[in-house]
């Protein structure tokens, strides 16, 4: 097996983070989700991957600095955590979150909490595939998000959503509305350029909500801070995708 490698301040410069290695329309985004990387390690982050050019890594940190709206107090939140390709099937995915979860023992905390679809979503990861690892759904949303979380302890305290997650009357009811954040290489270039000319097409009003502070992430009304679009004040899909123009209309049709 390859190795496992931790990024911090003094090398993360020089290493890349898996995804849109070698997009350059992205290459502004891609150092946005570095600069926000590099915030996020001076509280508590923690971000490994294969020491190889894929996507295969994990990333975490305490649930109370998090950009996602969960309560879980003494909790580290899984953020995004792949395995692509080639290597898939080979043990990776268990060795990064087997060392996630000696993180948290070794800390002294409660376990493991992360998002993902009651189906697979989009940018999430895969809920079956955790659940066979340990993990139990915690609360399900009827938007089709589900919280999970692995306990150390039985008798620990079972995260929840935060209630803004409820409060969907706060979106616009007209037209498309995302909400959004550099945690994704991927998204600041796809809503400020793809989505934009996708709605101006179809003649769409189009809010756009950057999510820049974790205060304003764990107030969302979507516990999928990446990237969430809602159409006509319902929540679609967190796939990016939609953004451009040959994808906006199958994938709409296909989350309605």
């Amino acid at each position: 097996m390859e190795n496992i490698i931790t990024l911090h301040q003094n090398n993360i410069d020089q290493e890349h983070i898996c995804c849109a290695i070698s997009d350059k329309k992205c290459k502004d985004s891609y150092e946005m989700k570095k600069d926000w990387l590099k915030k996020e390690l001076e509280n508590g982050y923690v971000f490994r991957r294969l020491d190889a050019r894929a996507k295969v890594f994990i990333e975490y940190g305490p649930a109370e600095n998090g950009w996602v709206p969960v309560e879980a107090p003494k909790y580290l939140l899984i953020n995004c955590f792949w395995v692509s390709g080639k290597y898939k099937g080979k043990g990776y995915g268990k060795e990064l979150l087997n060392l996630a979860m000696m993180d948290a023992k070794t800390k002294g905390l409660a376990g493991l909490v992360t998002v993902v679809g009651t189906k697979k979503f989009h940018f999430m990861s895969d809920t079956k595939w955790l659940i066979r690892q340990g993990f139990e759904t915690c609360e399900t949303l009827p938007s089709g998000f589900s919280l999970l979380a692995k306990k150390n302890k039985t008798e620990e305290v079972t995260p929840k959503f935060k209630d803004s997650v409820r409060n969907t009357e706060q979106v616009n009811q007209k037209g498309i509305v995302v909400y959004y954040s550099n945690r994704c290489p991927f998204s600041e270039f796809h809503v400020r350029n793809s989505l934009i000319e996708t709605a101006e097409k179809r003649n769409l009003p189009l809010e756009i909500i950057k999510l820049e502070t974790k205060e304003q992430a764990q107030s969302a009304p979507t516990p999928a801070t990446i990237f969430s679009l809602f159409y006509e004040g319902k929540f679609i899909t967190t796939d990016i995708s939609i953004c451009m123009d040959s994808r906006f209309d199958k994938v709409l049709e296909k989350s309605r």
